[in-house]
């Protein structure tokens, strides 16, 4: 299958039967930018195995209520649907402001962040009043939001002012301005919370944030042989259940880096699609789950040889993967 056939609505009606049949799977959720759908993967057979029709232009993704639903923001529709991942349908729209993109939620599920790209905010919804709580301003493009492991503070990304800008999650005011790399993107804390990474898009390189300093203590760039720096632009980044690894996808170049979080060291290169984007491991950290915005597919790597076992394709324009395993 390629760009010009595969589409994940048509998908769905094909795969109705397996669909009712594989309930009990364990799956890799993947969201379709243009066939405005969510395709599960079977992750024991490594096949699409039913398809999940949302809003329009899902992107980023994530677990609410456990594991028991999936809330995914869709930005040429203004919200998030929260779809039930027992009955695999929508059951709740959640209003998420103009162009909504990447979003993290309270521990209790209750909040929403997200980013406002055209607004230069940090928007801040209450999900079961589905209403805007605060927007926060903060620098032009923001993108990328997490909250830190304790609750307490929200970090958000600007592309344009090439910061990360640290909220304090009780006043939702700014504390901290932190500049770090050009262009930056997405945020993964290490397993003590003690260092939040950067990937910077344009830099080619990772910022590594002290939590406790609130600054740079560390830059890492990134070499692939063959590519010129330009090609390497880090967007999606995952941190490996054991703590030891930082999964980072390399965009154009292709390729992810696995970089020992230790010594801050890429132990690795693994060849996957084009333009990786999303980066997600399986919860006992045998695989890594790859998302390729620009080959319409996804690339699952054995993460002990760094090695792709199969790439398969799940829509156009996939964003972002959400493993349930």
């Amino acid at each position: 299958m390629n760009r010009s056939n595969l589409s994940l609505v048509a998908l769905a009606f094909a795969l109705a039967a397996p669909l009712a049949a594989a309930k009990d799977s364990q799956l890799a959720y993947i969201s379709s930018e243009k066939d405005h759908a969510i395709a599960m993967v079977d992750l024991k057979t490594l096949a699409v195995i039913g398809v999940i029709p949302t809003c329009k232009r899902p992107r980023h993704m994530q677990r609410l209520h456990g594991d028991t639903q999936l809330m995914v923001a869709c930005s040429d529709a203004g919200r998030a649907d929260v779809i039930d991942l027992a009955t695999r349908k929508p059951v709740a729209r959640v209003p998420l402001g103009e162009d909504p993109e990447v979003f993290d939620l309270s521990p209790d599920g209750r909040t929403a962040y997200v980013s406002a790209e055209d607004d230069g905010a940090l928007n801040v919804f209450d999900i079961a009043a589905k209403k805007l709580v605060k927007s926060v301003p903060v620098g032009k493009e923001p993108e990328g939001v997490k909250l830190s492991p304790d609750g307490r503070r929200v970090y958000v990304t600007s592309e344009v002012a090439h910061m990360v800008h640290v909220i304090d999650a009780h006043t939702l005011e700014v504390i901290r301005n932190i500049p770090v790399g050009q262009r930056p993107r997405r945020l993964a804390f290490s397993a003590d919370g003690r260092e939040l990474w950067v990937t910077n898009e344009l830099g080619g390189s990772v910022s590594v944030i002290s939590t406790g300093e609130l600054k740079v203590v560390a830059t890492l760039p990134f070499e692939v042989k063959g590519m010129r720096p330009d090609d390497i632009t880090p967007v999606g980044i995952a941190r490996s259940p054991d703590g030891r690894t930082m999964y980072v996808g390399l965009g154009r170049a292709n390729h992810v880096a696995f970089v020992d979080v230790a010594s801050r060291r890429t132990t690795a290169l693994a060849l996957v699609g084009k333009r990786a984007w999303s980066v997600a491991t399986s919860r006992d950290g045998s695989r890594l789950f790859v998302v390729n915005g620009l080959s319409d597919d996804m690339t699952v790597v054995d993460t002990a040889t760094a090695k792709p076992l199969k790439t398969i394709a799940v829509g156009r324009v996939p964003h972002s993967v959400v493993v349930d395993d």
